[in-house]
């Protein structure tokens, strides 16, 4: 049993934690679970930004050989597969949090992209996507002239 001592109640510090609870809970819980944990959402976590060249595609695939992600490109849409290795059999687990099992993702990019060029590193279980913007959607410098 444990027997926990608050102290004496203060109404204001109540509400103020209550409000902060609620805050983190729109701000977290409701609006980004995935941000929190994936699990249940059968598809890999990404994170995706883009520079004046090219689009960065990040995941983390912890206990994945390389072998074991498969990364395809056709036309926009990128679809990355990774097969996270099944967990010990015959044990009784205490805690057993780690995903198993076939995940995958697929994104569509809005502006064309050169499949050919993309390039995919694998680092300490962190798979790196490079994949290079179309020339015709890359920001072009105009020089000016002067009279």
């Amino acid at each position: 049993m444990v027997v926990i001592h608050r102290g004496r109640m203060d109404p204001a510090r109540e509400l103020a934690h209550l409000r902060r609870r609620m805050d983190r809970f729109w701000d977290e819980g409701f609006a980004r679970p995935w941000e929190r944990r994936w699990s249940g959402c059968d598809c890999l976590p990404v994170d995706v930004y883009s520079t004046s060249e090219s689009y960065v595609v990040r995941t983390n695939v912890p206990g994945v050989k390389a072998e074991d992600v498969n990364v395809t490109i056709e036309g926009d849409t990128l679809t990355i597969k990774a097969a996270f290795p099944e967990p010990v059999s015959d044990v009784e687990y205490s805690v057993q949090e780690r995903e198993s099992g076939e995940y995958a993702r697929t994104l569509s990019f809005s502006v064309p992209i050169k499949p050919e060029a993309a390039e995919a590193v694998f680092e300490n279980g962190v798979l790196t996507l490079t994949i290079p913007k179309a020339e015709e959607v890359k920001p072009k410098t105009i020089k000016i002239k002067t009279g």
